[in-house]
């Protein structure tokens, strides 16, 4: 077990934010990741993954654990579902290519999400009328304190829109060691529907002009999500800074009175959901900028760095956008990004 002390983090989070882990271990087996567990047996540890879904307020105290357990491993074939395990260290989109290339479909929706596997679930991702919880089946997690390994079963997870058990009664209970899919073979025979009625994806299929299937589903995603967000390797960012909030039908019903061309998604009878980045374009912010932090010019969903900003720089122009919309619209809107300040 190496530790490595005062450990520059720019590299491993999305926003480029130039913070330090006080101790830094990385992990890449099973062993290695309960030997650490133990040793840190009495202190509190901060979990990395790919770090796509945070952002870095200060230098982190606690000693930083980065879990890059690799692997890839079909558990069973059932009719037409087969069932992937995969291992928490595996880069997000690029177990999304690999579905596509054995033609197993169900998270082609989900393409091009940052982050890898063993964050997933923690904020049930999804994009495009998709997510995580569609295709999840168990996960497997070890007890932080007592190192008891177990499987956590897709009732067990509780989740919700960005949220689950581990962001609730859970957290820093568990680490994620790895998550096992259920996913329809398309070798096999099936009654798989693609899902191509949200967003910009039907529109962007019939650009492509192409024989329609997950390969096609998931080139026209890459377009749509490469158009509007930026790459974090060109400018520092996390993607969607803030949850669409959901509200109730009487505030939207007053709202959509004073602006009418205000867009929302029925949840159910007594809620709808309005795109949060809508209310921050229409509150001015869109392709603002405040010295290296900023609001993406396409999509004002997205928060970035442009090159030296702090955490509590990016987290200021947060907080005031969240001012601003509250006072325009009366609606709270929520971050999507965990705000890392330990």
């Amino acid at each position: 077990m190496e530790i490595k002390q005062h450990f520059p983090l720019k590299k491993f989070n999305t926003f480029g934010i130039s913070a330090f882990a006080k101790a830094y271990t990385v992990v890449a087996s099973l062993q290695q990741l309960k030997e650490v567990l133990g040793y840190y047996y009495d202190t509190s540890i901060f979990l990395l993954g790919g770090g796509s879904n945070m952002l870095l307020i200060n230098d982190i105290q606690k000693p930083v654990v980065h879990v890059l357990l690799k692997g890839i491993e079909i558990i069973k074939n059932d009719g037409s579902d087969t069932y992937l395990k995969v291992m928490a260290g595996e880069n997000w989109h690029d177990f999304v290519l690999y579905c596509i290339k054995n033609n197993l479909a169900g998270i082609e929706n989900l393409s091009l999400i940052p982050g890898n596997v063993g964050t997933s679930p923690i904020q049930n991702i999804g994009a495009y009328g998709v997510e995580l919880k569609d295709v999840f089946y168990s996960c497997d997690v070890i007890d932080i304190k007592s190192l008891e390994e177990k499987t956590l079963s897709l009732g067990d997870c509780n989740f919700g829109y960005r949220d689950s058990i581990f962001k609730n009664e859970a957290l820093g209970k568990y680490v994620i060691t790895s998550v096992t899919f259920k996913l329809t073979n398309l070798n096999r025979p099936n009654n798989y529907q693609l899902k191509t009625d949200y967003g910009a994806i039907q529109s962007e299929l019939e650009r492509l002009d192409e024989t329609l299937s997950i390969q096609t589903v998931s080139k026209a995603v890459i377009n749509i999500r490469s158009s509007k967000l930026p790459d974090p390797k060109v400018i520092g960012n996390s993607g969607s800074f803030f949850k669409n909030p959901i509200i109730k039908r009487p505030l939207y019903d007053d709202l959509v009175r004073m602006h009418p061309e205000m867009p929302a998604y029925d949840v159910d009878h007594d809620h709808v959901k309005v795109p949060a980045g809508w209310l921050i374009d229409q509150s001015g912010f869109k392709g603002k900028r405040y010295g290296d932090a900023g609001i993406h010019e396409k999509q004002a969903l997205v928060l970035v760095n442009y090159g030296n900003a702090t955490g509590q720089e990016i987290l200021e122009v947060a907080r005031n956008i969240q001012k601003a919309v509250l006072d325009r619209y009366g609606i709270a809107i929520e971050t999507e990004v965990n705000l890392i300040n330990e």
